[in-house]
């Protein structure tokens, strides 16, 4: 037992692994234990086996081995496989021999301990997934519903609720309309028809029976109970939604009691988030009049946040579409601008968001004192909340900051003097707010970086004093203004301003401030100080692969810093800073390959600075074959070549053959930037949007080449001419898509002009290659940390008995291939994309051939099957049939990859490979030895008209 508890507390994947059937005899030797404390143990150690080995055959064993410690052991026995039944719900399903499972449970109902037979109530309605129709179990809950032991009854209730949200129990109805049923009892039973929506009758007849509870018993409790149970219903059915607002609404206008009225707030915001396009212009009209004559603080701010959440709908727009009166007269305006000025700052914060989200969507003929009112509001506010640190005020300024930056996207003409008063404040507010502020000023300079020289200076005098101590706040406030600093800068920071922000870091910073400050300059483009500080910090860390780490990553921002000396038209220096980055980048490349581990082997920073290097390779080899025209320019008669041959590319001489490898060669580049994007599944939007970039750039390359070059007449630019109007999200993208706009318009307006090829056209693709080189590149947070982790882990059967041992099967017969899966997650499952379905590629090859050398029809060759599956509980499985008629060795290849939400196909691995050997079946081999042997026999003799 102590083996099975400490391996399975490891974590680590590096050391020797215990397999699943000798995890599974340690903690059978605990269960057969004399001592009640081993068993204990032991039965509380089953859930981690099942989350290191989820697969069917080893969770049914376990939990027959449960069932028999449940049926034999005492009350405190059967609690703790309770609790571990509830722990393993999602691999319940996974139980084979359920009947028998349930059968030794079931055993222990009739024992005459109340106390037992309330833990096998529980543990039936932990069971109800899997055992929804048994009669039995139904029963025995009907029956202890009436029995006179509280904990059996709460037991039972519990019981009949879980079995309620798969199955629908008519007894339960009859016992929550029944006179018989006690009240308290009611109350506990109406819950559970919040689950009876699975066809529309079903959800009709619930709803007809709340109606009637409803109206019958008016107390409170009663009252809160059935409206909320209404609420769920309605949410989950979905088509009785309307009639529910106006129910909800009618108890909050009429009804006097608090309870009754938070209820149907709670239940209005519940539903403003699941279907706010149901909302009427009459139902938000009336909330809007229930908060205007509400005395009370608390429901007026219940209130106002279902409003919040409406105002950033399409709820709005309805509300306003059907008003005759200007936006600023109705209720809604007249309500937010009364609250961004309320005493109680979450009011007057739900007060900035509904007035900000009516700006942002109102039409512009109405909206100047809108806008006026708003911005008011919002300062206001920040400068109440900036200089109080409480926990409620930072959260009031940070709602505040957002609808402030959301305001500014929408309405840019409102920004210089939205900057100039967070500029100004951030001198009087604490250090948590300035936090706060300094992101709030990083985003707006980000899509305005008209603004970034107008705030740098106020930055680098408040760095000066910022930080006087190494105090969390302080540390996190100096990355946040270096931040803000980088931001504004654009890439080129001035020495005074490194010299300051050194300064600081010198004084008070530790080195994980000093490391976030550089990662974000990596990130920002500021290549040449983030280099500086990844120097100072190599000799910081105390472990060999940090230190590797970080010598890398000094290396690429040297890399990065040789491009940024490029001067426009000047080719030979370009040339030349291409290869310092080189040289750099590959001493790089081997620090990053030294810097991996097992458990972090880096494969997405290794993949994207090869591509790195290869595209830097690519460009400067444009460069070679561009200048190699002025060194071997089309001989005379290319014109009269070309005619002869047909070939319009030898007017161009040879460079016309060197330009199609350049071409060829960016186009390779750019399809191993999309399988790079395809398999980077747990990146963030960002880091997928830089990958992008990157990929776009290399086609734009060789868009520009096609059109200048190879096939001018027939390269259209009309599908690039949305380009200029895109959203950039950020600086890196900004800059990318000013430099693709200025080159397809300078190449448009030479292509029309020039015929090919001149110095003209070498000549623009060179400084289309500076152009890019110009930009510097951006290190996104993928590259430096992971925030969402997905991994797959499959098992196939029938397995071989070892690994280099093929899998026999006969040739006129099929292999049944299962293929069983497990998704595992890290500590932030879903927080960039989830995991819909996962698809499976099945192929196999024929290796090595033992039968007879005859033609093989094609379609025998290999299989080729693919199947996508849903994962239920993070578990999925599924089954395959192959053919291998052809004698010999096959490679069969598994391969997973997911599908996300949006349908999109990512290639997240893994692969597994398992060797099938196809034997002839004995009947066939019995033919052919008797076909053998009577061709042994001596053969007629020939004659002369045998021979024809």
């Amino acid at each position: 037992l102590k083996r099975a508890r400490s391996f399975l507390s490891e974590a680590c994947y590096g050391e020797q692994e215990l397999d699943a059937n000798s995890a599974l005899m340690e903690l059978d030797k605990g269960l057969r234990s004399g001592k009640l404390g081993e068993q204990c143990e032991a039965v509380v150690l089953f859930p981690k086996l099942f989350q290191k080995y989820p697969f069917p055959i080893l969770i049914n064993s376990a939990f027959l081995k449960l069932a028999d410690i449940f049926r034999l052991g005492n009350n405190f026995l059967r609690l703790c496989v309770l609790k571990v039944t509830q722990q393993s719900e999602k691999h319940l399903e996974k139980i084979l021999n359920v009947d028998e499972f349930v059968k030794r449970v079931f055993s222990v109902i009739h024992s005459n301990d109340p106390v037992a037979r309330s833990i096998t109530l529980r543990m039936l309605g932990s069971l109800a997934s899997i055992i929804p129709e048994r009669k039995n179990a139904h029963h025995s809950i009907r029956q202890s519903l009436d029995s006179h032991d509280n904990v059996e009854v709460e037991a039972a209730i519990f019981a009949a609720a879980t079995f309620s949200s798969v199955d629908i129990l008519s007894s339960i109805c009859a016992s929550t309309s029944g006179l018989d049923t006690p009240v308290e009892l009611k109350l506990k039973l109406i819950p559970m028809l919040q689950h009876m929506h699975h066809d529309a009758s079903l959800a009709s007849s619930s709803r007809e029976l709340l109606q009637h509870l409803v109206n019958s018993y008016p107390s409170t409790p009663m009252v809160i109970v059935t409206l909320h149970t209404f609420t769920q219903l309605a949410a989950s059915s979905l088509v009785d939604i309307p009639k529910q607002l106006q129910l909800l609404l009618q108890y909050l206008k009429d009804d006097p009691r608090k309870a009754v009225k938070r209820l149907a707030i709670n239940d209005l915001k519940l539903l403003a988030k699941k279907a706010p396009h149901l909302w009427i212009r009459e139902n938000t009209q009336t909330l809007c009049e229930c908060a205007l004559n509400s005395p009370y603080n608390s429901l007026k701010l219940g209130m106002l946040a279902v409003l919040s959440t409406l105002s950033g709908t399409i709820a709005i727009k309805q509300y306003f579409s059907g008003s005759s009166v200007p936006p600023r007269l109705t209720d809604l305006v007249k309500l937010a601008q009364e609250c961004c000025y309320h005493s109680n700052l979450a009011v007057a914060a739900h007060g900035v968001i509904v007035l900000s989200n009516i700006a942002i969507s109102c039409p512009e003929k109405d909206i100047v004192q809108l806008e006026q009112d708003t911005v008011l509001g919002v300062e206001s506010l920040l400068m109440l909340c900036s200089q109080d640190s409480s926990s409620s005020a930072q959260a009031t300024l940070k709602t505040a900051l957002t609808s402030l930056v959301k305001l500014l996207k929408s309405r840019p003409h409102l920004s210089q003097s939205a900057v100039e008063f967070l500029l100004g404040q951030l001198h009087l507010s604490c250090d948590s707010s300035r936090v706060l502020m300094c992101h709030a000023l990083a985003a707006i300079a980000t899509h305005l970086p008209v603004l970034g020289d107008g705030m740098l200076g106020d930055l680098v005098d408040l760095y000066r004093v910022a930080s006087h101590s190494s105090t969390d706040k302080q540390q996190e406030l100096l990355v946040s203004l270096a931040t803000v600093i980088f931001v504004a800068s654009q890439s080129s920071l001035s020495a005074e301003v490194k010299t300051v922000i050194k300064q600081q870091l010198e004084n008070v910073a530790n080195g994980w401030t000093v490391y976030r400050i550089a990662r974000q300059a990596s990130r920002m483009g500021c290549h040449e100080f983030s280099s500086e500080l990844y120097q100072s910090l190599r000799t910081r860390v105390a472990s060999e692969h940090f230190y590797f780490w970080l010598n890398s990553l000094k290396e690429f921002s040297q890399a990065e810093q040789c491009l940024s000396h490029v001067e426009d038209g000047d080719y030979s220096g370009a040339m030349s800073a291409i290869a310092d980055a080189l040289r750099s980048y590959q001493k790089g490349i081997a620090s990053l390959t030294a810097a991996s581990t097992p458990l972090s082997p880096l494969t997405f920073q290794c993949e994207f600075i090869k591509l790195r290097i290869d595209t830097l390779q690519a460009l400067s080899q444009l460069i070679c074959t561009c200048n190699s025209l002025k060194t071997s320019p089309p001989p005379a008669i290319a014109t009269t070549i070309a005619l002869t041959s047909g070939n319009d590319l030898q007017r161009c001489g040879r460079i016309a053959m060197q330009m199609k490898v350049c071409m060829d060669e960016f186009r390779s580049l750019a399809a191993r930037y999309a399988d790079l994007h395809q398999s980077s599944f747990d990146a963030d939007y960002a880091t997928l949007r830089n990958v992008e970039l990157q990929q776009q750039s290399c086609l734009l390359v060789s868009h520009v080449i096609e059109a200048l070059i190879l096939d001018p007449q027939a390269t259209s630019f009309q599908e690039y001419g949305t380009l200029g109007s895109v959203q950039t999200e950020s600086e890196y993208e900004r800059r990318m898509m000013s430099v693709f706009s200025r080159v397809l318009e300078e190449v448009e307006c030479l292509a029309k002009k020039h015929p090919p090829v001149s110095c003209l056209h070498t000549g623009c693709l060179c400084d289309a290659v500076i152009a890019l080189l110009k930009v510097p590149l951006s290190f996104q947070r993928y590259f430096f940390q992971k925030l969402q982790s997905t991994s797959i882990k499959l098992a196939l059967s029938p397995s071989p008995r070892t690994p280099s041992e093929p899998i026999p099967v006969q040739n006129t017969q099929q292999l049944t291939l299962k293929v069983e899966g497990v998704v595992q997650h890290g500590s932030s499952p879903g927080l960039f994309r989830k995991i819909q379905s996962v698809c499976l590629n099945v192929t196999s090859v024929l290796q090595s051939k033992t039968g007879p050398d005859f033609k093989i029809p094609l379609d025998t060759k290999t299989n080729e099957i693919e199947q996508r599956v849903e994962p239920h509980n993070d578990y999925f499985s599924t089954q395959f049939l192959l053919n291998f008629s052809i004698l010999g060795t096959h490679t069969v290849t598994v391969e997973a990859s997911v599908v996300d939400e949006s349908g999109i196909e990512w290639k997240t691995g893994p692969k597994t490979t398992v060797s099938v050997k196809s034997l002839e079946d004995p009947y066939s081999q019995q033919l052919r030895h008797q076909l053998q042997q009577a061709g042994a026999q001596p053969a007629p003799q020939r004659s002369a008209y045998a021979r024809f």
